[in-house]
């Protein structure tokens, strides 16, 4: 099996371990949870390079999650690649459809390997002060020493299989969720049916079908067969379902796809990325269409590329006059079109910056109608001049091309629809000359094949409001750097939100931000803007908001904007709080209670314990821009205890998001990032919290996920970190 790992200069492939080493680097293990996906053939540049060598069935990449770089390898035959990457698929099903308690299993497993370091199958007292140290936990040697003995029921001094377990379960018990099982269970040992339905309607607030959701929670965490027949709940049982989906804070009905996907493109807000190519800086970083990949399967809905000359008449993409790598305009159209709907039936937007000659314009054309060919929409969809631009829904499993286009819309069609915005050469001599002046110096620089391919994403030059109201069409788009959207939201907030309710606007980050880094895009949502695009590789808190908006309404990178952001004669404006029509602002209280199994901190001295404490941040309009934070606990990152209360107004929470920070407090410099999650407000669950009434969201769980940031992974077969809270409205 040969791999771009292990390269010693002597051999045209690199392999592991190389026979031309006198010692070759130990090799280090990966999980399988590790590992996101296969693919098969010659799916990534290095082995696009070596196609003529070495056959694509020969060929596959390993894909892992977050920011780690992928694993090309190449087998001796096309027998051996099936066999690994079917092996591999298995494995990755079998990792991704653990239910609760086999993750748990698996962790305790993983954990136990870690610490045993003879392999012999038991684990001695001081191993497990090692454990302990690993798992982030620094607990009294007495009190650890108690455990490691009460769990020692054969008394041999060593703790192994089943011993081990009860080790685990007593250093992993949580006496605030123990506190609130007793509140419920009268003999404090199980829950009966009807002790849940007490607690699911009390606490939880579910109103309807309680008793069959009781069922179906006791048959799918009960880890007891006999309790599981008597239709009770145990204590692990209660916590294996907090620690669920079920209870996330997290309204599961809107992680389906559960808005309205019938309005026209420019009533939601549209995932986007900014120089989609880019897997790095945009100065030296290297250009690659992994970039694309990733992108699409977040969801991302809108994506750029910037195209420029190549060599033997091929467009090549890349951040130009810069040192970034170049990769085929010709691969990235091929990439767009496998992964374009494999997160999302919801029509992408591919867009053009066109730095191309004429020739090679004609060559851009010709490879996206080929390559593409019926994905990519090249007419309106009812063959007439659109009054107002068409649904997501109508849409699907279309690419639009933004870009540059010679005349009108309505130029291109047959003939003018019955509606057809009232403009011509006879109406108005000053603006016919005008029009004509720029389709001359349009059919100057652009190529006739590459203009027909643009439908409802003219780009045209953002000249105001009023020029926009009198001129331009709803098939048009404008491209506004951060700077200038700024300044209208500051100047002209409510005209910048109508135009919004007709046309699509994009916005895009500063040239300046030679790092890659990014704006906050809340700001640019306050106004209605559809297209924020962001540096997607780029890790950080701008992303987080983005993930968090798009991980709602199944994750297709549509959000419906508000009500009030999709009326022409809409009076609101971000800025002015006598223009926010409601019925008041809503109080949102969040007590955060406890945390369990925090990671450390990459790169932390000597693997130091955490200090946790956590952050809760709303972004919204700026009224409602605040943040509180806890007390840091000390030397705990393995079950904190907080119990705190932190409260917010929010005047707008139609566009607030919860952002919940973990971090690793230092007294000496800026804290450590540990884990992130975010939410707008509007997915809390119950669904009553949308109606803005005074509710009680109950016990959940919040999951803290990595986002690609340097702090340690958890454990194998535990995917995310949560910690205990509950919310409450008035």
């Amino acid at each position: 099996m040969a791999g771009r790992t292990d390269a010693c200069g002597q051999c045209p492939l690199p392999c592991g371990p190389c026979p031309h080493r006198q010692t070759s680097p130990p090799s280090a293990p990966v999980s399988i949870s590790d590992v996101e996906t296969v693919r098969e053939g010659h799916q990534s540049e290095v082995l696009q390079s070596l196609a003529e060598e070495f056959p694509p069935e020969r060929c596959f990449t390993i894909v892992f999650y977050g920011r780690r770089g992928n694993l090309d390898l190449i087998a001796g035959t096309e027998e051996e690649a099936q066999c690994w990457v079917q092996g591999l698929r298995q494995l990755i099903e079998v990792a991704t459809s653990m239910d609760q308690r086999e993750r748990i299993d698996q962790w305790i497993r993983d954990w136990f390997q870690k610490a045993d370091k003879n392999k012999d199958g038991r684990m001695n007292f001081k191993e497990v002060q090692r454990l302990l140290k690993m798992m982030n936990v620094d607990m009294n040697e007495d009190h650890a020493l108690r455990l490691f003995q009460a769990a020692d029921k054969s008394e041999s001094g060593t703790l192994e299989g089943e011993e081990f377990v009860l080790f685990y379960k007593a250093l992993t018990e949580r006496e605030e969720v123990q506190s609130l099982f007793r509140e419920f269970s009268e003999d404090g040992k199980k829950l009966t049916l009807l002790e849940l339905v007490d607690f699911l309607r009390q606490e939880q607030l579910e109103e309807e079908g309680t008793e069959e959701l009781a069922m179906e929670l006791i048959d799918k965490y009960e880890p007891s067969e006999t309790a599981r027949a008597r239709h009770a709940l145990s204590a692990d049982g209660f916590l294996m379902y907090l620690c669920s989906p079920e209870g996330s804070i997290f309204n599961p009905q809107h992680r389906a796809l559960w808005q309205d996907m019938t309005q026209p493109l420019c009533h939601y807000f549209i995932s986007s990325s900014h120089n989609t190519y880019l897997i790095e800086d945009q100065i030296r970083g290297q250009s690659s269409i992994e970039g694309y990949i990733r992108a699409l399967k977040r969801g991302c809905r809108c994506l750029e590329v910037d195209c420029w000359d190549g060599p033997n008449g091929e467009p090549i993409v890349y951040h130009g006059h810069t040192f970034t790598s170049k990769i085929p305009f010709r691969e990235v159209v091929s990439t767009l079109g496998k992964y374009a709907f494999q997160a999302s039936d919801f029509p992408v937007i591919l867009s053009l910056e066109n730095h191309c000659s004429m020739e090679q314009q004609e060559v851009l054309a010709q490879q996206l109608k080929d390559i593409l060919g019926e994905q990519l929409l090249t007419a309106t969809t009812d063959g007439r001049v659109p009054t107002q631009l068409p649904s997501p829904e109508e849409l699907k499993h279309k690419i639009l091309l933004k870009g540059k286009k010679i005349g009108r819309l309505e130029d291109t069609l047959d003939g003018p629809g019955d509606e057809a915005p009232d403009v011509s050469d006879d109406d108005n001599g000053a603006e016919a000359e005008e029009e004509r002046r720029r389709m001359k110096k349009d059919r100057e620089s652009l190529a006739q094949a590459l203009s027909d391919c643009v439908v409802y994403c003219k780009n045209v030059s953002f000249r105001g409001f009023q020029e926009a109201r009198n001129h331009s069409r709803p098939s048009e788009i404008s491209s506004l750097s951060e700077a200038k959207a700024r300044k209208l939201i500051r100047d002209a907030g409510n005209e910048f939100v109508r135009h919004n309710t007709w046309q699509l606007t994009r916005i895009y980050p500063s040239g300046m931000r030679t790092d890659s880094s990014n704006y906050s895009p809340q700001e640019m949502w306050n106004a209605g803007c559809q297209i924020v695009a962001l540096n997607f590789q780029t890790a950080g808190m701008e992303m987080d908001l983005c993930d968090g908006l798009f991980s709602q309404n199944g994750h297709c990178g549509y959000v419906l904007k508000p009500a009030f952001m999709r009326d022409e004669g809409t009076l609101f404006n971000p800025s002015d709080p006598s223009t926010w029509q409601g019925p008041g602002p809503v109080t949102l209280t969040i007590q955060v209670i406890s945390g369990q199994q925090l990671p450390k901190v990459a790169n932390s001295k000597d693997g130091a314990i955490i200090d946790p404490l956590v952050r809760v941040e709303i972004h919204g309009v700026p009224a409602d821009q605040a943040h509180q934070e806890t007390k840091y606990i000390e030397n705990n990152g393995f079950n904190p205890h907080w119990d705190e209360t932190l409260q917010f107004q929010l005047h707008v929470p139609q566009l607030a998001l919860v952002r919940f920070v973990v971090e690793d407090y230092d007294k000496t410099s800026r804290n450590d990032f540990v884990g992130q999650f975010t939410l707008a407000f509007a997915n809390i669950k119950p669904g009553a919290v949308a109606a803005e009434e005074g509710v009680l969201v109950g016990v959940g769980e919040v999951m803290v996920p990595q986002a690609g940031r340097p702090a340690e992974s958890p454990p194998a077969g535990v995917a995310d970190v949560r910690f205990l809270l509950t919310v409450f409205l008035q």
